[in-house]
Formats: structure tokens, C-alpha cells, sequence
């Protein structure tokens, strides 16, 4: 039992230190994340080819979205197509990091995959968002139009009874 005690104490107090920290960092505001984000930003040679044609290609693919809004089945492929690049990513920085000698003047492909989470999936995972959103906006247009559809169906069959 006093070994119980025991553990449960050190345990309370690792939660008790791990929460000053927490509140600690939170206290510091978000300069350090600033700071990291704009060291990430300045890291990267944004003249790269490959990185311009990456870019040019979340462009298109965000202008293809907004464009295709009306088109559901097209819309549905693109968000499959969008969560595949994001589900093949990992494999995806393991070639790119083998070969980045091909295409790039310095190794931007880490092992825990920084670098292609943020340029190749975010914009994907916010791609698929945007497809999500409107499909659901679609989709609650298209109860709405079933209901009215139903009530006025409704109100032919209640005045055919009554003639």
C-alpha cells in the first residue's frame, strides 16, 4: 500500500510539473511558435522549382475545386483523390528524400516529414475541407428541395380527396 502511496505522489507531481510548463508556455503567448514558423518560412529557397511548380499546382487544384462546386460526383473524386496524396505522403517524403539530389538544391525532407506535411498535405487537407463544406451545403439543398417537393405532393394527394 505504501508503495501505491508512493507511485501515485511522484505520479501527481510529474502532472503538476507538466502543467507549469504548459501554463508557462502559455504565458509566453504564441511569440516562440511565431518564431518557429517564421525560422521554417525563411529556411526554405521559395525560388526552387519545384517549389513554384507545387505551389502552381495547390492553385490549380483549389481553382479546379471552386470551379467544379456544382459538380458532385467530380467533387468527390477530387476529395478521394486529396485525401490519397495525404495518405501516400509518408511514402511520398521517403522517395523524395532518396532522390531530392534530382530536383532540389538541399535536402527538405526530413525523416518525421515537416517539411512535405506542411506544402503537400495542409494544403490538401484544407482542399478536402473545402470540398467537405460544400457538399454539405449541397446536401442540405437537396433536403430542403426533397421536403418541399414531399409537402406540396402532400397537398395534391389532401385536394384530390377532398374533389
Amino acid at each position: 500500500m505504501e508503495d501505491l502511496n508512493k507511485a501515485f505522489e511522484q505520479h501527481m507531481e510529474q502532472m503538476a510539473e507538466l502543467v507549469q510548463k504548459f501554463s508557462a508556455e502559455l504565458r509566453s503567448g504564441l511569440q516562440p511558435a511565431y518564431e518557429n514558423f517564421m525560422g521554417f518560412i525563411h529556411a526554405i529557397d521559395w525560388k526552387e522549382p519545384f517549389l513554384i511548380g507545387l505551389l502552381a499546382f495547390h492553385f490549380l487544384l483549389l481553382l479546379t475545386t471552386i470551379i467544379s462546386r456544382r459538380n458532385s460526383n467530380f467533387q468527390m473524386c477530387l476529395f478521394l483523390l486529396a485525401l490519397g496524396g495525404v495518405y501516400f505522403a509518408e511514402r511520398l517524403n521517403k522517395i523524395l528524400g532518396d532522390n531530392w539530389r534530382n530536383f532540389a538544391t538541399q535536402n527538405y525532407f526530413d525523416p518525421h516529414g515537416i517539411f512535405l506535411s506542411t506544402l503537400w498535405s495542409g494544403p490538401l487537407l484544407v482542399i478536402a475541407i473545402i470540398i467537405l463544406v460544400n457538399t454539405l451545403f449541397h446536401l442540405c439543398y437537396l433536403i430542403v428541395k426533397w421536403k418541399k417537393a414531399e409537402l406540396r405532393h402532400r397537398a395534391r394527394l389532401s385536394r384530390n380527396k377532398q374533389d
